[in-house]
């Protein structure tokens, strides 16, 4: 698909020249990039955890693909490089860890065999911890 996007603009043929372009053939800039993403999501209805609308943006494509690629078990340095980020702090901001993730983390702790006869419950103890579910949950 990128190759068949160069091959529409064959005369420009730089190594930095632009696969996304506007209609006029001018690369694409931010703006021109967020008025599209606004245009085709204005009629999405999406909400926050506090059921307040959230307005879908490139930032929030970005922020989405980079906590996929952190779920996905990939390398918080790999998803720095690929977000151009000079600072891992700046992408630790992505790395928000869900409820599924802690969820896993808790599961990693439990005993290896947790079957009746080795002495340890079916389900670990913090399953059933409302308390801890909803302190984990506000993390």
């Amino acid at each position: 698909m990128l190759v068949q996007l160069l091959q529409q603009h064959p005369a420009d043929t730089g190594a930095d020249r632009a696969v996304f372009r506007s209609q006029r053939g001018q690369a694409l800039t931010r703006f021109g990039i967020y008025k599209i993403v606004r245009h085709h999501t204005q009629r999405l209805d999406k909400r926050g955890h506090d059921g307040q609308p959230i307005r879908i943006s490139p930032h929030v494509l970005r922020h989405t693909a980079a906590v996929g690629l952190l779920e996905a078990g990939v390398e918080v340095n790999v998803i720095r490089a690929w977000l151009g980020h000079a600072s891992l702090e700046t992408t630790n901001r992505y790395a928000e860890i869900n409820l599924a993730m802690k969820v896993a983390a808790m599961q990693a702790c439990e005993p290896p065999n947790s079957a009746p006869e080795s002495g340890f419950p079916n389900k670990g103890r913090w399953q059933e911890d409302r308390a801890l579910l909803d302190w984990l949950q506000s993390l």
